[in-house]
């Protein structure tokens, strides 16, 4: 199995006492969340405005729909999930985060945060001070496209949600999510076969648009039809060719 820290088996950061400095220049995740074409002076820099890290235990959020916006926040380990509350109490999960990824830009437009975040399991992030960053951006032409990337590719996750919901069948739906979750975990290196699934079926659901029934439903058809193997959380992938037949060739939202 996948020793991934995000899906892979578990790891539990060590403790930490309250936030600590820390180094983009020494993480093995930069490439992941940061620019690679940053001179060793502008690294140094980054350091100064990533000013610290912070655990985030196993169910407990790292901000509050309707928080004041101040940070982003970069998933050094673990996995979380976004969460949007409705007025009478209804949630849904409106995406899972995992290591090398950046949190919190749905603060910007409105400097408050528009969803609550949740670590499935313990996690470390790394806190990056907007202001800060934003004064940095601006002198730092490499930083500053890689924040309009990262923008751009939430815009483009939630174009692939919007046709994941609104034109793909159950079983597409969790084909398409099964692959995105294998694409994301192989571009950090690890096994794009099998994985370790931090969230529930119910969240999935939420997530997809599907109701518990109709997951688990599905999970067992994709079985059933040798595509996947599952024991509890642990999925293998048997084969990506006819998952991705499954979805008709439309890719996989992010």
């Amino acid at each position: 199995m996948s020793s991934h820290p995000a899906l892979g088996h578990h790891r539990t950061p060590q403790p930490l006492p309250g936030a600590i400095q820390i180094a983009c220049s020494n993480c093995n995740l930069r490439e992941l969340c940061m620019p690679a074409q940053l001179t060793a002076e502008e690294l140094v820099r980054i350091d100064d405005v990533v000013a610290s890290r912070r655990t985030v235990k196993r169910g407990t959020t790292l901000f509050h729909q309707g928080d004041s916006f101040a940070s982003l926040y970069a998933i050094r380990l673990g996995v979380f999930k976004t969460v949007v509350a409705s007025e009478d109490g209804r949630e849904q999960v409106t995406g899972f985060q995992m290591a090398g990824e950046i949190m919190g830009m749905d603060g910007i437009v409105n400097e408050v945060h528009s969803c609550t975040a949740v670590a499935l399991e313990d996690a470390e992030v790394c806190v990056m001070p907007f202001d800060r960053l934003g004064e940095l951006s601006r002198e730092v032409n490499a930083l500053q496209h890689h924040v309009h990337r990262i923008m751009s590719r939430e815009i483009v996750r939630e174009h692939g949600v919007l046709l994941l919901l609104g034109s793909m069948r159950a079983e597409e739906r969790v084909a398409a999510f099964l692959l995105n979750l294998a694409k994301r975990l192989h571009a950090r290196g690890f096994s794009q076969s099998e994985l370790v699934l931090r969230m529930t079926r119910e969240e999935i659901g939420s997530y997809l648009g599907l109701k518990l029934e109709t997951v688990s439903r599905t999970f067992s058809k994709l079985v059933d039809n040798g595509l996947i193997e599952v024991k509890q959380r642990h999925v293998r992938i048997l084969d990506a060719d006819k998952l991705n037949r499954l979805v008709n060739l439309q890719g996989c939202a992010s």
